[in-house]
């Protein structure tokens, strides 16, 4: 039995109590009622009967309370036994309806689970299917790609290739056309002469045509002339001669590369050793032939057509200062020589600078004197343009006020339009 149902049970034999006890004080009361309006003669009477009817009465109250307990503990227990029933066929109901729903919920899951599993396998087919489809496509696109781009790659290194071929064709040209060149250059003059003629375009273009001469010669009682003599100003405007003579000996560079390309260090030594030599009695050579201070400069200049000759004697700093100092000769290459010459222009262009000064602060001074006498002449222009302007504006106000006035006293004919007055209104507005 549940609490509830046995503060159901309580509640109810409460009730039952309640209304009995209710019952009784009614009747007690209307029997009391009856007896205060009886007379006091019958009251002692009346008094022992209800005294008698009173044990009577509780006696039939006990007899009712149990009677009433009796029916109440019988209903409880009939009233307990239909609880337990009912919960029991409750609880039959409830596992059975649980049984029932546990089956259908698994029916479901189970419906539902091969729902899912179809539709998972319909969708993987379908997936694979359209996989298979966008890998054909891509395959197919990347073939037709691939096949393009080997196509064109194929087209580019063949043009590539042909324009090789066509290099090497060239190559082999130029090979034949510099072993010409080479066997050429073995021959003296020709070499000099390919010398001078580079040094003689580089004179060109940096100098102008009379700032120097072409197989001058320089030393005073000699027959050999120096290819070229750059004049430089001197001493009261005399031309002082600097020597320039080109020198390319190449027996003795050509044997000095092929040592490098053979990579013989005593081939090398030597063929150096020999270069260095002939460029020490190169030096030597124009020292003695070609410069005859104060006629010359007391250094000349050796020129070497290629930069790689100047460049193997330039980078040995003890023969470059050697033939500087003794023989007063400065090496220059192609490069090199267009820097010294730059430096000879600016210092033409400062020498000459030097030497007009005189004139310019000359002709200043002239420019001042002139300036001065400007000025004055100007002030006295001022002035009297100053003076015109003081006689026209008396001309124009004096003068004219006088016509006006004059010419207001003459009688114009009828029909006639007055001129002067109207010009002379305009001009009066004007003014």
């Amino acid at each position: 039995m549940t609490q509830q149902t046995a503060t159901i049970l309580t509640l109810a034999l409460s009730f039952v109590c309640l209304v009995v006890l209710i019952a009784v004080i009614v009747r007690m009361l209307t029997v009391s009622r009856g007896v205060s309006q009886l007379p006091d003669s019958l009251l002692p009477g009346i008094a022992k009967e209800l005294a008698a009817r009173e044990a009577a009465r509780s006696a039939e109250y006990e007899l009712l309370k149990r009677d009433i307990n009796a029916q109440v503990l019988q209903s409880f227990i009939g009233l307990n036994d239909s609880i337990q029933k009912s919960l029991a066929q409750n609880r039959e109901e409830s596992a059975k309806s649980t049984t029932a729903l546990s089956e259908s919920v698994e029916n479901k899951l189970r419906a539902l689970q091969t729902a899912n599993t179809e539709n998972f396998a319909r969708l993987t087919e379908s997936t694979e299917k359209k996989l298979t489809e966008m890998r054909a496509t891509v395959d197919e696109k990347l073939q037709e790609t691939l096949n393009k781009r080997l196509a064109e790659s194929f087209k580019t290194v063949t043009e590539h290739l042909q324009s090789v071929q066509t290099g090497l064709g060239e190559m082999k040209t130029l090979a034949s056309d510099v072993g010409g060149l080479k066997r050429a250059l073995t021959n003296v003059k020709v070499r000099g002469t390919f010398g001078e003629v580079q040094l003689e375009r580089i004179l060109e273009q940096m100098l102008t045509p009379a700032q120097y001469e072409k197989n001058c010669i320089t030393k005073l009682g000699s027959r050999d002339p120096v290819e070229f003599a750059i004049k430089m100003p001197g001493n009261e405007g005399e031309t002082v001669l600097l020597p320039v003579d080109s020198k390319f000996p190449t027996e003795s560079y050509y044997r000095l590369l092929d040592g490098y390309d053979t990579g013989d260090k005593a081939a090398v030594e030597l063929a150096r050793k020999t270069l260095f030599a002939e460029i020490r009695k190169f030096a030597r050579d124009i020292s003695t032939k070609y410069t005859d201070p104060p006629h010359t400069t007391d250094f000349a200049v050796m020129f070497l057509p290629t930069e790689g000759l100047y460049a193997e004697i330039a980078q040995n700093a003890e023969l470059f200062e050697s033939l500087q100092r003794d023989y007063k000769i400065t090496i220059t290459g192609p490069t090199t020589i267009s820097a010294f010459l730059n430096a000879l222009s600016m210092g033409f262009r400062t020498l000459a600078i030097e030497a007009r000064a005189n004139e310019v602060w000359n002709l200043l001074a002239s420019v001042k004197t002139e300036f001065s006498k400007f000025a004055e002449a100007l002030s006295k222009t001022q002035e009297k343009i100053r003076a015109a302007d003081r006689e026209l504006d008396t001309l124009v106000g004096t003068r004219t006020n006088m016509m006006n006035r004059r010419l207001r006293d003459i009688a114009l004919p009828e029909g006639t339009l007055p001129l002067i007055e109207s010009s002379t209104e305009e001009e009066n507005v004007n003014e």
